[in-house]
């Protein structure tokens, strides 16, 4: 218990210093047009925090962010383990692999706009960018399997789907929860940024918009809080979720 304080302690005294660290800078600035204080975008987050539109957006980009994740998180895994399996599969699907990874993620913006609805914008971007992490992940995990290990369950004739189940998804659950990682902060940064070029009603990224074209910069320091914040949530929830299931 006395551990867990320090730490907890230790953090705050961290973020403390940061904090202490941007109102200097700002006093240093003297220009809040350019750099506006912490006291002053917390008064604009807290105004913020009490109008319906602010949830409204929050709840738009979360959905966004969480059903781009599971989409990707889930196909890179189902294609990653098949990649991994099959040579000729993994070899058919490298230049798309290379090609997604390769496009600027502004091109994919550009490109879903018009493909598809503002609204669907952000998630088919997320996906697109967060697929190839999966996936590279998975398959790294499937080649690291002990293939010893394989030769041994074949030898005994265990059928394929227990090999799959009991061998090869334990080994790579720790390159899947890497690439997940990866990609809850990245999921939050491309949704945002999506968000900003499509302009689907009640959003984060459209508020950022809207905040940049009316040079409210505490407006726009307090958006960018709210998205650090969301996807530090989403880390700690994952994380904790790990750790429970580990134990």
């Amino acid at each position: 218990m006395k551990i867990s304080i320090t730490k907890v302690s230790r953090k705050i005294s961290i973020l403390l210093f940061w904090i202490l660290i941007w109102e200097l800078c700002s006093l240093f600035v003297n220009k809040p047009i350019l750099l506006p204080s912490p006291t002053e975008v917390s008064k604009i987050l807290i105004l913020l925090m009490i109008k319906a539109s602010f949830w409204k957006s929050i709840f738009t980009s979360i959905s966004n962010v969480i059903f781009g994740l599971f989409i990707s998180i889930s196909i890179g895994i189902v294609i990653g383990v098949a990649a991994g399996l099959n040579k000729f599969f993994e070899e058919f699907l490298e230049p798309l692999i290379v090609c997604v990874k390769s496009t600027p993620v502004m091109s994919i913006v550009i490109l879903a706009l018009v493909w598809f609805k503002s609204s669907h914008v952000a998630i088919f971007t997320a996906i697109l960018v967060c697929f190839p992490i999966i996936y590279t992940n998975v398959l790294q995990g499937i080649k690291s399997v002990d293939i010893q290990l394989i030769q041994m369950a074949k030898v005994y004739n265990v059928k394929g789907i227990y090999i799959i189940k009991d061998i090869y998804l334990p080994s790579i659950k720790n390159f899947i929860i890497s690439g997940v990682l990866m990609c809850l902060g990245l999921g939050w940064k491309v949704t945002v940024t999506s968000e900003v070029l499509s302009m689907p009603r009640y959003s984060i990224g459209l508020n950022l918009l809207n905040a940049k074209a009316t040079l409210e910069t505490a407006e726009l320091f307090a958006w960018t809080i709210v998205v650090v914040l969301l996807s530090f949530i989403f880390e700690l929830i994952f994380k904790s979720y790990i750790k429970k299931n580990n134990n």
